[in-house]
């Protein structure tokens, strides 16, 4: 190529480069959402490669007769303009990678399973383990029989139905007042004598039903038994 050429070829060159990077621009700008600055630097430096490669590609040819080449490359520098329409296509895919990018950075790790909470130890085994151990000296005092007025109804206490009822009249217990005044020894001593029924005193806590009942209160249970509901 003569001089005259080689200006023409830059200038078109640099016309068609500056239309892609325009191009990339906007779509950049207006379809990708980029900000001004990343959307001119992407776009330029989508400019310069377009240029290149189109220098590269006019560069590139061999002329088939010195005498000839001039009028070749003039008449080829049009017809080659349709091989770089490819090249812009690296515009669209380039806000791909930012978004999935981002997408990736947003997306929150999956929380840790939360750890299963230990299974609580059964009660009864732990209360068994605590209570006192009683003997003989720690058996609450008893009466040979109920005192004027008849005994209480003992199974108003929750855990007592009507044969251990008739054990405790047996044992010497009648009254409510009798139950609420055990101590702990004494509720162990009574817990151990209850044959069949052992630990139950204290599994149902009839200390603390008791103390209601004697001072005249109520409780679900013992009005339901009222009422007839559960014997």
């Amino acid at each position: 190529m003569n001089s005259k050429q080689n200006q023409g070829t830059m200038i078109m060159v640099g016309a068609l480069a500056g239309a892609v990077g325009l191009v990339a621009f906007v779509a950049l700008m207006a379809l990708g959402g980029w900000a001004f600055s990343p959307a001119f630097f992407v776009a330029l430096l989508l400019a310069i490669v377009v240029a290149i490669v189109l220098l590269m590609g006019f560069h590139g040819k061999t002329p088939e007769a010195p005498a000839e080449a001039d009028s070749h490359a003039a008449a080829a520098a049009p017809a080659s303009q349709p091989a770089p329409a490819s090249a812009p296509e690296p515009a669209p895919a380039a806000p791909a990678a930012p978004a999935a990018a981002a997408e990736a950075v947003a997306a929150p790790a999956p929380a840790p399973a939360p750890a299963p909470e230990p299974a609580p130890a059964p009660s009864a085994p732990a209360e068994a383990a605590a209570a006192p151990e009683a003997s003989e000296a720690d058996k609450p005092q008893m009466l040979d029989a109920a005192r004027d007025g008849g005994p209480d109804d003992l199974k108003q206490i929750k855990g007592i139905g009507p044969k251990l009822e008739k054990m405790l009249h047996g044992m010497g217990v009648f009254h409510f007042d009798q139950v609420a005044a055990w101590s702990d020894r004494e509720l162990a001593w009574v817990d151990q004598n209850l044959e069949g029924f052992k630990g139950r005193a204290s599994r149902d806590d009839w200390v603390s039903q008791a103390k209601t009942l004697a001072a005249g209160g109520a409780t679900e249970f013992s009005n339901r038994v009222k009422d007839g509901d559960v014997y």
